[in-house]
């Protein structure tokens, strides 16, 4: 079982983030990412902070060694795939090849509605992932592309220098079952799902063998790994500061999330969480902050967690 960090980057500090990344580094984190939001989600009041994505991974290349620098997930409409293409090619030579590209249909409307991208129906947006999908592969595999679809098009393009890796990996994020999971099969080398839980994780890589069968496409060539929002106490008597700080984080949703993919209690509880989903099949398990950062929460992950069930 590995270990990811994914990084909320809302309402926080530069230096907090970096801190973050850079101690993930060294602590048995085999991947640090961030999401790719202009604004807070959940929704606070409209006014937070949030830093851009790619910015993140570039200065996360820079600063870290040994993991793997992701982003889960970038929203395909918000850039056009071969400018985007272009920027996880230059982070990938800032971290000597250590870039993972994750994609997605996109979700958060505010975000679209106050930059004027138009939020089109899901069917549209998973179009456009789909084709979204096919540029960043073709741009990052091959010298040069044309690609002919209905919302991109390419033209003998090239996208110079080549990568550091022969083929960087490319994940989809989503829970969808007639489309994301079809198009993972298809075009991914990765699946992500977000606040999923055990049972469902189960299912749901259920669903995605079924299209992997339908696309002649072996499961075992996607690996599949799970965002879990982060709650856990150190010790006993953090338990009522967490929960406070988790009913504040999901608000309305926080009854409903305690049956899907979260970290609650203590230590010895989410060692045997995480060994549910390892029985579940999930490859890497990546726990979701948002601010403020429980810092004795995140040494106990480390030295109590992934220590024990790594």
């Amino acid at each position: 079982m590995n270990f990811g960090l994914h990084i909320g980057q809302q309402n926080i500090t530069i230096d907090e983030c970096r801190r973050m990344w850079r101690w993930a580094d060294g602590a048995g984190f085999d991947w640090v990412d961030v999401w790719d939001h202009f604004y807070e989600a959940p929704p606070i009041d409209g006014n937070g902070s949030c830093f851009e994505a790619t910015t993140l991974m570039a200065a996360i290349a820079c600063e870290t060694t040994n993991c793997r620098i992701g982003v889960l997930v970038l929203g395909m409409n918000y850039r056009h795939p071969a400018i985007l293409t272009n920027a996880l090619v230059t982070i990938d030579h800032l971290s000597g090849g250590r870039l993972e590209i994750g994609l997605g249909a996109g979700w958060h409307e505010p975000e679209y509605r106050a930059y004027g991208i138009p939020f089109r129906p899901i069917k549209e947006r998973l179009d456009i992932l789909e084709e979204g999908v096919q540029v960043v592969r073709l741009l990052t595999t091959q010298e040069r592309s044309d690609f002919a679809g209905k919302h991109y098009q390419l033209t003998n393009a090239a996208c110079y220098p080549r990568p550091v890796q022969e083929r960087p990996r490319i994940w989809i994020g989503g829970n969808g079952e007639k489309r994301t999971l079809r198009i993972a099969a298809r075009h991914a080398d990765g699946w992500n799902t977000p606040y999923t839980s055990p049972d469902e994780f189960k299912r749901l890589c259920g669903v995605l063998d079924s299209w992997c069968e339908k696309e002649g496409r072996d499961p075992a060539t996607i690996e599949r790994t799970v965002n879990l929002s982060f709650h856990m106490a150190a010790t006993a008597k953090d338990l009522p500061r967490v929960e406070e700080q988790y009913r504040a984080t999901w608000g309305p949703a926080s009854d409903a999330m305690r049956s899907r993919g979260v970290v609650l209690g203590l230590p010895e509880q989410a060692v045997d969480l995480v060994g549910r989903y390892r029985e579940a099949g999930a490859a890497r398990i990546n726990i979701a902050i948002r601010p403020p950062v429980d810092w004795d929460a995140l040494h106990a992950w480390a030295s109590e967690v992934i220590a024990k069930a790594g």
